[in-house]
């Protein structure tokens, strides 16, 4: 199933939700940091909300950046995503380990630690919003849901997943966010509290072979689900040699002869997708 995500309304617009699945996103993401399973499970998850968030901005370059600041071995990650389902990410710690948690699962409250999420919106106005709050546990999908309640008053059930295979490949990703309109009705919360509390995992949901439609069905069946738009997802940074080229021509007429004299190449690198851009010292005399 290639990846996609899925806008919907339920309930008379009482309640809006967004489903999402996100193997082949999370596993370019993996491949390209080569990152550990824990921080696959924890990035992964991190960029699935993102996506799902990202198809929530109203204008077509709106972009939305996550950043979590924890003190867990993986050291803090980014992503950011915009609504046309593109989205980037990188872990600071990218092969950080974590034992399996009690459970026996991947441990990514631990290997997130304690800190802070960020949320920062940049809808082309003078100044992004920007919002920060407390991580509650680690495990991104609780963090999501505790900042739609406390920063946007929106009541929300934010759900993400990742399987790994044996050869610690992504197997399974997705996610869902359902949201409570303000004149939602007593009758539909209690109907849709019902629905979540007996909903099976998202990762078993996929694995069943669920799509995000029938997910969103098996939540908000009976209340009247309209699907009412579907967008493809991917992994996508768009940065080119031409685009970090800027960087260089930003620098002082000096800084870039003191490049020049040492004789070496200068080589730039994109947090964001592992990639490098090598410049010859006589692109850098050009520049000059």
């Amino acid at each position: 199933m290639a990846d996609y995500l899925i806008r919907a309304t339920a309930a008379d617009a009482q309640v809006r939700a967004f489903a999402v699945t996100s193997r082949d996103l999370v596993e370019e993401a993996r491949s390209r940091h080569d990152l550990s399973p824990v921080v696959t499970a924890a990035l992964g998850r991190l960029m699935t909300g993102a996506c799902l968030m990202g198809s929530m901005l109203k204008g077509e370059k709106d972009v939305l950046t996550l950043q979590i600041s924890g003190d867990g071995p993986a050291g803090g990650m980014t992503v950011t995503a915009d609504s046309q389902g593109n989205v980037k990410g990188y872990a600071k710690n990218p092969q950080a380990m974590m034992p399996p948690n009690a459970q026996g699962k991947l441990d990514v409250g631990g290997v997130v630690g304690k800190g802070y999420l960020s949320v920062i919106k940049d809808m082309g106005m003078k100044d992004p919003y920007a919002s920060q709050v407390e991580l509650q546990t680690g495990e991104i999908a609780d963090d999501l849901t505790y900042y739609f309640a406390a920063s946007e008053q929106v009541p929300s059930c934010v759900a993400l997943g990742i399987l790994m295979e044996r050869d610690n490949t992504v197997k399974q990703a997705g996610g869902f966010i359902i949201q409570l309109m303000p004149f939602a009705q007593e009758e539909v919360i209690r109907k849709l509290e019902e629905n979540v509390s007996g909903l099976k995992p998202v990762t078993t949901l996929l694995e069943e072979g669920n799509t995000p439609e029938q997910i969103l069905s098996l939540l908000l069946g009976g209340m009247g689900l309209e699907i009412t738009e579907k967008t493809p997802v991917r992994f996508l940074c768009g940065c080119s040699k031409e685009r970090v080229e800027k960087v260089l021509y930003s620098l002082k007429k000096e800084e870039l002869q003191e490049m020049i004299a040492e004789g070496k190449d200068v080589e730039l690198h994109c947090h964001f997708c592992n990639t490098d851009y090598a410049f010859t010292v006589e692109e850098l005399k050009k520049m000059v």
